[in-house]
C-alpha cells in the first residue's frame, strides 16, 4: 500500500507533518518502538509508530531520524499523547533527512494503525502473488517445471514474507525458501515430518499447527495429484485409506501460525500445495526407468537367469544409475517391507517410495541424489538395487556402501510416528557384491536380514549383512513360549530377589559378562568393593543352582539376558 492511502483513511487519526512529495512510498509493514536505536529490527519499508519515549530532549532525535532514514523506512509517525503537538526539532530532522513524518491523534491507538496496515498489506501481497502463482500454475502444466518448488517458495518468502519447506514423509528437506535465517536443522525436520504423520493419521485436516523450539509451523499436506486423479476416475477417491499415501507423500512447513490466516491466504497456501504436486509426480514419472530397470534386473535373478544375461542388463543400468562412472559400479540389495494389521492394503507402492527416499543421505537438499536408486516392488515388498563406486584394488569391499543402522537413523522417529498403532516397517541390507554372480545371493541376504529385523520389536527396524554370521541371526527365530520358559527358569529367581532387596543382582550379572568373567574389571564398572562383587556374584550361583566359573552356565545366562 502507499502511504498517501493512509492519510484518506479518516479512522487512522494520521496528520501529515512533512514529506508530502514522498506519498507514493509503499508501505511493507508497520512497527512501534521507542528505542532510541531500534536499527536492529529495521528492514525498510515499515511505518514506524513511537510514543517519543526514547526523546529526552532536541539532542536525542537527529541520531534517531538519520537511523530510521538510513534504514530505508517508508515514514515516522508520532503520537501526540505524550507531549501533546510534535516537537519541531523532530519534524525539522524528518525533512532534513526527507522523512514522511505523520502525527497520530492521541483518541487512536497504535493497534488500530498497525492492524489496519497488515490487513491491507497482507491482501495486497496476496493478490500479487496469487497471480504470480497462477502465471506459474500454467508454466508447470503446459511444459518444463522451470526451477520446480523452490521458486514457489521464494515467491512465498519476496510476497508474503513466510520461510517455508518441503520436506519428505522422512524428513528430508526437498526444497526451501532462500529467505534470510536460519535453515532447518536435520532434527527440526524430522520433528516436522513426525507431527505431520502423527496429525495426519489421526485424521485431522491440514494445516496442522505445530510448536518445534518455541517456534510455531503450519504444515501442509501435498498430496500426489496423479494417485488422487487416478483413484477418483476409478471411483475410490473418497473411500482411499489414508494408510495407502501418508508415508509417501510430501509436505509444506511454513513458518507462521495459520490459524489466524483468512480464507484468501488459506486458498492460496492449498494452490501452492497444488502446483508442487504436480513437480512431484513429474519426479515420479522420471523415476520409472530406473524402476524398470530394476524390475528387469530382479527378474531375472529370482528366475535363475544366466550370469552373462544379468551382467548385460547391469551395463545398461550403470549409465543410467551412474553417468559418467568409468569403472563397473559393485551393487548393494536393500530389501524393505511395509506391513499393515489386517493385510488388507498393499504395502509394496509405499515401501518403494520409502526406499527412494531412504536411501539418500538425510543431509542432501534436491531430488538429485535420488536419481541414483532403482527400486522395484511386489506386493508388500520393495527392493532396492543400489550402485557404488568400484572400490580401489586395496579395499576388499566389505566395509563399503549402506549401513543398516545409519539407513534409520535420522528417519526412525518420523516414520515410527506414521506407522503408529497398527503399521510396521523392517528392511535388510546385504553386503556388497562386484559381479552378477553375487546378486542372487545379495537379495537372498537382504531377505534373511529384513526377517531378523521383522523379529525385534519396534515399528521401524533394521538390520545388516553384519548380523547373519552371529547367534543374534538365531535368537528371534526361538518359537516365543520356549524363550520365556528358558528365560523365566534363569532370570526370575534374580528379579525376584531384587525385587524384594534392592541387590541388583541382575544388573551385576549383566556387568560380569559383559566385562568376560573379570573381576576387577567388573568391580571397577559398577564402583564396587571385589568382596561385595564376590558375594552378589555367589547369591546369583545360590539363587540359580548355576557355576558362573563354568562356559556353558556363563553362555546360558548370556542368551537368557539377550532374549528377555
Amino acid at each position: 500500500m502507499r502511504l498517501r492511502a493512509l492519510l484518506d483513511t479518516d479512522a487512522l487519526g494520521l496528520r501529515l507533518l512533512g514529506g508530502e512529495d514522498e506519498l507514493d512510498r509503499t508501505v511493507r509493514g508497520v512497527m512501534t518502538t521507542d528505542l532510541r536505536d531500534p536499527s536492529r529490527y529495521l528492514t525498510g519499508g515499515e511505518l514506524v509508530l513511537t510514543g517519543l519515549a526514547w526523546r529526552h530532549d532536541a539532542s536525542d532525535t537527529e541520531p534517531f531520524v538519520r537511523i530510521l532514514a538510513s534504514a530505508g523506512v517508508a515514514a515516522l509517525a508520532a503520537g501526540e499523547a505524550e507531549l501533546g503537538d510534535i516537537p519541531d526539532d523532530i519534524v525539522e530532522a524528518c525533512a532534513r533527512h526527507r522523512l514522511p513524518l505523520f502525527a497520530v491523534n492521541e483518541r487512536v491507538a497504535f493497534a488500530t494503525i498497525t492492524e489496519h496496515v497488515v490487513r491491507q498489506v497482507s491482501g495486497e501481497r496476496a493478490g500479487d502473488l496469487a497471480a504470480v502463482v497462477d502465471r506459474h500454475r500454467r508454466l508447470m502444466t503446459s511444459g518444463p517445471a522451470g526451477g520446480g518448488p523452490d521458486v514457489v517458495l521464494d515467491l512465498l518468502g519476496s510476497d508474503l514474507d513466510l520461510r517455508a519447506w518441503v520436506l519428505s514423509p522422512a524428513g528430508r528437506p526437498i526444497a526451501g525458501s532462500s529467505a534470510a535465517g536460519p535453515a532447518l536443522s536435520t532434527e527440526g525436520c524430522a520433528r516436522l515430518a513426525g507431527e505431520h504423520l502423527a496429525a495426519a493419521r489421526t485424521g485431522r485436516r491440514g494445516p496442522h499447527r505445530v510448536l518445534v523450539d518455541g517456534v510455531t509451523y503450519s504444515l501442509f499436506p501435498i498430496r500426489s495429484s496423479g494417485r488422487a486423479s487416478a483413484s477418483a476416475s476409478a471411483g475410490t477417491a473418497a473411500s482411499r485409506d489414508v494408510r495407502e499415501t501418508i508415508l509417501s507423500d510430501w509436505l509444506l512447513a511454513v513458518e507462521a501460525d495459520a490459524g489466524d490466516w483468512p480464507e484468501e491466504r488459506l486458498d492460496l497456501l492449498q494452490g501452492v500445495t497444488q502446483l508442487i504436486a504436480v513437480e512431484r509426480d513429474r519426479r515420479d514419472a522420471a523415476r520409472t526407468v530406473r524402476r524398470r530397470l530394476a524390475q528387469e534386473v530382479l527378474e531375472l535373478v529370482q528366475t535363475g537367469a544366466a550370469p552373462a544375461e544379468i551382467a548385460a542388463r547391469l551395463r545398461v543400468a550403470a549409465p543410467v544409475l551412474l553417468p559418467g562412472l568409468g569403472a563397473a559400479p559393485h551393487w548393494q540389495v536393500v530389501v524393505a517391507r511395509v506391513e499393515w494389521d489386517g493385510g488388507e492394503i498393499e504395502g509394496g507402492p509405499v515401501a518403494q517410495s520409502l526406499l527412494e527416499e531412504i536411501l539418500v543421505d538425510p543431509l542432501s537438499a534436491g531430488p538429485e541424489p535420488s536419481d541414483r536408486i532403482a527400486v522395484a516392488h511386489t506386493g508388500d515388498e520393495a527392493i532396492a538395487l543400489v550402485p557404488l563406486p568400484a572400490v580401489s584394488s586395496e579395499h576388499d569391499g566389505s566395509e563399503t556402501g549402506l549401513l543398516a543402522d545409519s539407513l534409520l537413523e535420522s528417519v526412525r522417529a518420523p516414520l515410527s510416528a506414521g506407522l503408529d498403532g497398527d503399521g510396521r516397517l523392517t528392511l535388510g541390507v546385504s553386503a556388497s557384491v562386484h559381479s552378477a554372480e553375487g546378486l542372487r545371493g545379495a537379495l537372498e541376504e537382504a531377505r534373511h536380514a529384513r526377517r531378523v529385523a521383522a523379529a525385534r520389536p519396534g515399528r521401524v527396524c533394521a538390520a545388516g549383512h553384519q548380523e547373519l554370521a552371529s547367534h543374534v541371526l538365531l535368537l528371534p527365530f526361538v518359537p516365543d513360549d520356549v524363550r520365556r520358559a528358558f528365560t523365566a527358569r534363569l532370570l526370575d529367581p534374580l528379579r525376584d530377589y531384587d525385587r524384594r532387596h534392592r541387590a541388583e543382582l541382575i544388573p551385576t550379572l549383566e556387568a560380569f559378562l559383559d566385562c568376560d568373567g573379570s573381576w576387577t574389571r567388573c568391580a571397577a564398572r559398577l564402583h564396587l568393593h571385589v568382596n561385595t562383587l564376590r558375594y552378589r556374584v555367589g547369591r546369583i550361583e545360590q539363587l540359580t543352582s548355576r557355576d558362573l566359573s563354568r562356559l556353558e552356565d556363563k553362555l546360558d545366562f548370556f542368551l537368557a539376558l539377550r532374549m528377555s
